[in-house]
């Protein structure tokens, strides 16, 4: 019986697949870049929202990654409310880390209740002509709670 060379080619490429993933050492996984928001966030006395969440990213990333958040909400007496915030710096190796972001509610005007969160791993370099480039590494969206945390 003869393989046909397409055949012979499936076949070669298909071994050399299941022994890289055989020879792969356990618990070795390659992660990429990841961002999550918990699903509560707080609302404090002194006038501040916070979130929570983990990330992940590579060492590889550009450097200056930072974690940005905007949090919706939608009220009958006041419409829609969008809060940006964070800026924290992320630490990119590899490895997963915990965030968090809060902002004043000086502004705006949030309360306890459904809400929607964004979070963005976010990289801004300069090019030339000083154009400044913002480019995602993750990003995560999710509908949360929003609850009185009283000190």
């Amino acid at each position: 019986m003869r393989a046909s060379t397409r055949r012979l080619a499936v076949t070669v490429l298909s071994a050399l697949a299941a022994a890289t993933v055989f020879t792969t050492p356990a618990g070795a996984r390659a992660k990429g870049d990841e961002i999550s928001v918990q699903k509560f966030g707080h609302i404090s006395d002194d006038g501040h929202v916070t979130l929570f969440g983990t990330y992940t990213c590579r060492p590889s990333s550009p450097r200056g990654v930072q974690i940005q958040v905007t949090l919706t909400q939608d009220t009958d007496a006041q419409g829609t409310t969008r809060l940006g915030f964070g800026g924290e710096e992320a630490v990119c190796d590899g490895q997963e880390h915990d965030w968090s972001a809060s902002a004043p509610l000086d502004l705006v005007h949030l309360q306890p209740g459904a809400a929607s969160a964004e979070a963005k791993l976010q990289s801004a370099s300069l090019h030339s002509g000083f154009a400044l480039r913002v480019s995602y590494l993750a990003k995560t969206e999710r509908e949360i709670r929003l609850e009185e945390k009283h000190r």
